[in-house]
């Protein structure tokens, strides 16, 4: 297998928008979540969300085609537009034919989707857009971001729910490790707080209802925890071989050594409450080159904050690392500052990773204020940022479903 880097970061979050910002309030423990201001609130049971605010889609786009797009398709374009001047792909120093867009979202254009359905039963149909279907389905971010950079390699978008990104991350990786790729724009975006599908959540009792209390509502692994938080961002990274990163001059900023896929095959929504599905994903991505299991020393958990959820989560983690190695790596979630950003939360929670080691520290866990009782065996990161070397970590992501994925990402 061909050794894969990453090469280029854009991250568009609640909390920062901007690989720089971000890292500056990941390791602030900046909160992002607050009383939502995308709808009109009245009626409904959850009124808190992570909101992307005070963006800018022109410093990233044209004018004209971002009121052509969805939000979360602005989103993954903006994003984009940020790794790929990282990853210096202006430069078209690369095989386009052998250069590919794997960029997923869980929901897709919703927000448009929404409003159109609405203009359709008050105004007719004649009066319903042109664009409502280009804008809202779901592997129209992939086929854009492909257009804009002249990939004419494999593009498509993976639908997995809050596993979609990950999966995105893990199939553009095996594209070029065994050749068929040189390059990859992969990741995902999500624009999904609307009045629909904050209902649809809060109805399933998926979502905290803190809502007098937003910035302590998402609190992965407490005690107290009732739910997690919608969010809304995009993340985009560029994934180059090492043949590819010695021809155009890249620079490396860490390194995928291994992806890991599974079902749980139990539940519509809810986790093996065992979480074997889990473990499975997460062995693979270990197994696939034979790592070190001792080796690993950070874990960016799935972490939604919901009770179920984040005990299976960690009962997968102890059958994969036993009873006595899950004292060792290090476990946060970064969902506590951000909420849970669906089809995206997989590449966020990379980006995360990867800045945790290029900087050289943990982020806090936000609210981990005590610990759930059946929860106290493990090593999490405290409420504030702890300074730590890591030289690998795993992603998890889950999802409805039952779709499970985890990514082995190490040091360069």
């Amino acid at each position: 297998m061909n050794r894969v880097f990453i090469t280029g970061m854009g991250a568009i979050t609640p909390n920062g928008i901007g690989v720089e910002e971000f890292a500056e309030s990941l390791k602030n423990g900046v909160n992002g979540i607050s009383t939502t201001e995308a709808f009109d609130i009245t009626g409904h049971s959850v009124t808190i969300s992570g909101q992307v605010k005070n963006f800018n889609p022109d410093l990233y786009m044209d004018k004209k085609e971002a009121r052509r797009q969805d939000r979360y398709t602005v989103f993954a374009l903006s994003a984009a537009s940020m790794a790929a001047k990282q990853a210096k792909l202006s430069e078209k120093n690369y095989d386009p034919d052998r250069a590919g867009v794997l960029v997923s979202t869980g929901i897709g254009g919703i927000h448009f989707f929404e409003n159109e359905h609405i203009t359709c039963l008050e105004k007719g149909p004649s009066r319903v857009s042109p664009f409502l279907v280009p804008m809202m389905i779901c592997n129209i971010a992939s086929g854009c971001i492909a257009m804009q950079y002249g990939m004419n390699g494999p593009n498509y978008s993976i639908v997995s729910a809050c596993a979609s990104s990950l999966h995105a991350i893990g199939e553009a990786y095996l594209k070029i490790a065994y050749g068929e790729c040189d390059l990859m724009m992969c990741g995902g975006s999500e624009a999904a707080l609307t009045p629909l599908t904050t209902a649809g959540f809060a109805k399933m009792k998926a979502l905290s209802t803190r809502n007098n209390e937003p910035e302590k509502a998402s609190r992965a692994f407490d005690k107290d925890r009732d739910g997690f938080v919608m969010g809304e961002g995009a993340g985009i990274l560029v994934l180059e071989s090492e043949e590819s990163v010695l021809k155009r001059g890249s620079t490396v900023l860490a390194e995928i050594k291994g992806y890991g896929a599974s079902a749980d095959a139990y539940h519509l929504t809810a986790p093996h409450p065992e979480g074997i599905g889990a473990a499975k994903a997460v062995r693979k991505a270990i197994n696939q080159n034979n790592f070190p299991i001792e080796n690993i020393d950070y874990i960016n958990a799935h972490g939604t904050s919901t009770p179920l959820g984040d005990i299976a989560e960690m009962k997968a983690l102890k059958s994969v690392f036993g009873a006595e190695g899950i004292k060792k790596p290090i476990i946060n979630a970064t969902k506590s500052m951000i909420g849970h950003l669906l089809g995206a939360a997989g590449v966020i929670g990379t980006i995360a990773t990867v800045i945790q080691i290029q900087k050289g520290f943990v982020h806090p866990n936000r609210n981990l204020d005590n610990i759930d009782p059946e929860l106290t065996e493990f090593n999490f990161a405290p409420t504030h940022f702890v300074e730590k070397q890591i030289n690998a970590g795993l992603v998890d992501a889950f999802g409805f479903g039952g779709q499970n994925a985890c990514l082995l990402v190490t040091r360069a």
